[in-house]
């Protein structure tokens, strides 16, 4: 039992974990205010042509545990990889009023963690990550290899600017930047074309104030 227990909790967050084991059949939830963090791997199929399968699975093992240990610090929750992709969000499933601040914290300290590696194993890799805040429904999907996932708009919005950043970059809405303008500082970037909603201004995070 505890050793399924350790399981569940590293797929899923500690409440919803608790709320399936007590029996509960459908579990989504709305989330008015929360801030998704999408960030992707540049060049990665290049990558992974010049690297052997154990040595390109352990630089991604490296490189996304780093980012789990500033999840775990600044208190976003991992949704999960998607190859060389990574889905954190701040916010869910415990409201906070700072989830924007956080978000862009961590996405700083992912841009020096990237930096890091590459010191460290002498490789040249870059993330583009995007940023945007906004409400979300969360749930658990699947009965066997279930997982723990996020729907709207709002991640729709995140993964667009994060495929339309600059490498090394933090990519965010404009909307989203307002949020945090008191502790960071951004930079307009101009209109974006974002598919199903029209074109978003957005600005790229400079840094901290």
């Amino acid at each position: 039992r505890e050793r399924s227990d350790r399981l569940l909790l590293n797929v899923l967050p500690a409440s919803i974990a608790t709320r399936l084991k007590q029996g509960e059949q459908t579990i989504a939830d709305h989330h008015a205010a929360v801030t998704v963090l999408f960030a992707d791997l540049v060049d990665s199929i290049a990558l992974a042509r010049v690297t052997a399968p154990a040595e390109l699975v352990a630089l991604l093992n490296d490189l996304f545990s780093r980012f789990d240990e500033l999840a775990a610090r600044h208190g976003l929750e991992k949704i999960k990889t998607i190859g060389d992709s990574y889905l954190a969000v701040a916010g869910l499933p415990l409201a906070r009023p700072d989830h924007a601040q956080a978000a862009a914290a961590m996405a700083l300290d992912m841009i020096s963690a990237v930096e890091q590696l590459n010191r460290d194993r002498g490789t040249h890799l870059a993330v583009r990550i995007g940023l945007n805040a906004g409400p979300v429904v969360a749930g658990v999907i699947g009965h066997q290899k279930f997982s723990y996932d996020l729907w709207g708009a709002t991640v729709n919005l995140a993964h667009r600017m994060q495929s339309s950043g600059q490498p090394g970059r933090v990519h965010l809405t404009a909307a989203t930047a307002d949020l945090i303008r008191d502790g960071f500082v951004s930079s307009a970037v101009g209109l974006v074309d974002c598919k199903g909603l029209g074109k978003v201004q957005s600005c790229l995070l400079e840094g901290r104030r």
